[in-house]
């Protein structure tokens, strides 16, 4: 009675596990096309095809002598703004509305262009968006770049993080949820890996009508692909 108990339990697992199928691609976990949102004429690179970089780092600066100086005269202005500013508050009952307003007035437009003159400057800097690994470079000093037309001048990946973009029958949408074991190889290889399915895409692709999921791995090199299964729990 047991024994048949127990078969009928094994049977049930069968049934409701299933191994499906699946190829993917390797793709780093971030990815991001970097270009100069201004214009003007490259005067510093700081990195090339390989550098590995931390979020912020500056990558490649715009002659900005002309920024530079109308920042500095904003900020100018803003100081005596403020001056003004703060000595007709010491009066403020002593003095025309009019007149106090129009001095508010003055110092809320230095400071808002003050701003201005700092964003321009900012964007004359391209920074890293995120800490990774430079994998393209088209930028020389003395380019000319302009923010009408943008161009890609870097192109950055995460250093270690992956996905893998995996691909199976759509007739499995029911089937594979997030928490599944996925089983695999990379093409041309023996040794297996062990993964766990992080997102299934909710729409099958126009092309092929499969379904799309992701997998997270470290240090693949990207562009690689390869096969497995989906160990679903029902």
């Amino acid at each position: 009675m047991k024994k048949t108990f127990f078969a009928l339990i094994m049977l049930v697992s069968l049934i409701q596990a299933q191994n499906i199928y699946a190829t993917f691609n390797v793709v780093a976990s971030k990815n991001a096309q970097l270009a100069f949102v201004a214009g003007g004429i490259v005067k510093y690179v700081h990195a090339d095809i390989g550098s590995v970089v931390k979020k912020g780092a500056v990558l490649a600066s715009l002659d900005n002598d002309d920024i530079k100086a109308m920042l500095a005269s904003a900020k100018t202005t803003l100081k005596f703004a403020k001056r003004s500013l703060n000595r007709q508050q010491k009066i403020k009952k002593l003095i025309d509305e009019g007149k106090f307003d129009k001095v508010l007035s003055s110092y809320e437009k230095a400071k808002n262009a003050l701003a201005y003159q700092q964003a321009l400057y900012n964007k004359t800097y391209l920074k890293a968006p995120f800490d990774g690994v430079i994998y393209a470079k088209d930028i020389e000093v003395g380019d000319a770049v302009s923010g009408m037309m943008l161009k890609t001048v870097f192109k950055i990946q995460s250093q270690h993080e992956r996905k893998l973009i995996l691909e199976f029958d759509q007739k499995y949408n029911k089937a594979v949820q997030v928490g599944d074991t996925f089983i695999y190889k990379l093409d041309g290889e023996t040794t297996e890996h062990k993964g766990t399915i992080t997102k299934v895409y909710p729409y099958a692709d126009f092309n092929n009508r499969k379904i799309r999921a992701e997998v997270q791995a470290q240090d693949i090199i990207v562009g690689l692909f390869g096969d497995g299964s989906i160990i679903t729990k029902e």
